[in-house]
């Protein structure tokens, strides 16, 4: 019995976290750029605990998060819509970069 509970807590410690990611396969932007394949964490309704939000680390490869998703209304740097007048995180929002929605 001891053993079967300690194989079970391995498994929840080494598959829980990754059921919170989601692989994205490799695209083209409408300008052209591909955009390599990578791993994010799964779409939960907020920009604050995306590997890419300023602050935080992506744990596969280290990268500390500039974004500020400042179109996002889940954000606290939110500046209201962007100049097409959308709402959302669908663009990148770095500090100190223009991106799409901006």
């Amino acid at each position: 019995m001891k053993t079967f509970l300690s194989i079970i807590a391995l498994l929840v410690m080494f598959v829980t976290p990754v059921l919170g990611d989601e692989y994205v396969q490799g695209y083209y932007r409408s300008n052209g750029t591909y955009v390599q394949p990578y791993v994010r964490s799964s779409p939960n309704g907020t920009v604050r605990d995306n590997y890419s939000y300023k602050g935080n680390v992506n744990p596969s490869t280290g990268a500390v998060g500039t974004n500020i998703y400042s179109h996002d209304e889940t954000s606290p740097y939110y500046t209201g819509p962007d100049s097409h007048g959308n709402v959302g995180h669908s663009g990148y929002n770095t500090v100190g970069s223009e991106g799409p929605n901006d």
